[in-house]
């Protein structure tokens, strides 16, 4: 073999290498959007559900409005978001805001035992689970994105035609705290 084949063969070998890299993280970056979808559809169906759960509070609780005002300006805010990383923001601040709106609930004991109520807080529990599974689900797709966004020689593909670490979506760090009770 010439010196000449020789070189035209790695060269061509290294456009094929870029091409299967190229065609590696551009499927890997359509499996996270795909996975954001998804929990962009389970957000906006949990979305839906709050201004019913709140209405349906609001007959019992009038006086707690600062409550349910939170819950509202969570969901608004979750509605508005157009980042990833807004999106995220919202969703720990509903989580928040559920919680204490939870509480709430548990004051009222009519409320706890009315149907329309029970049911709604069944839907939100099943929507919760579901928007879990997909956080899991966008979570691994990001960690392989990113891992062959960070590793050689994707990194290098990656420079050149701008594919850019994506975020995970994390729980506040104040999730892992165990919350304390008290009886008082």
């Amino acid at each position: 073999m010439s010196t000449l084949t020789i070189i035209i063969i790695v060269i061509v070998l290294m456009i094929l290498l870029v091409v299967f890299l190229y065609n590696k993280l551009t499927r890997l970056r359509i499996l996270v959007r795909e996975g954001w979808s998804g929990i962009g559809t389970f957000l906006q169906q949990r979305n839906d559900l709050i201004p019913n759960l709140v209405e349906t509070v609001k007959g019992y609780a009038l006086h707690e409005s600062s409550t349910l005002t939170e819950v509202v300006k969570w969901r608004n805010k979750s509605m508005q978001a157009g980042t990833p990383a807004e999106q995220i923001e919202a969703t720990n601040g509903m989580n928040r805001a559920l919680v204490d709106f939870f509480a709430l609930a548990e004051q009222y004991p009519d409320l706890k035992a009315s149907q329309n109520f029970i049911n709604l807080q069944n839907d939100l529990t099943e929507m919760e689970t579901k928007l879990n599974q997909s956080r899991r689900y966008y979570n691994g797709t990001v960690r392989n994105y990113n891992q062959s966004v960070a590793t050689f020689p994707g990194n290098i593909v990656a420079g050149i035609f701008g594919f850019r670490e994506e975020v995970f979506f994390e729980e506040e760090r104040t999730a892992t705290a165990v919350p304390k009770v008290s009886f008082r």
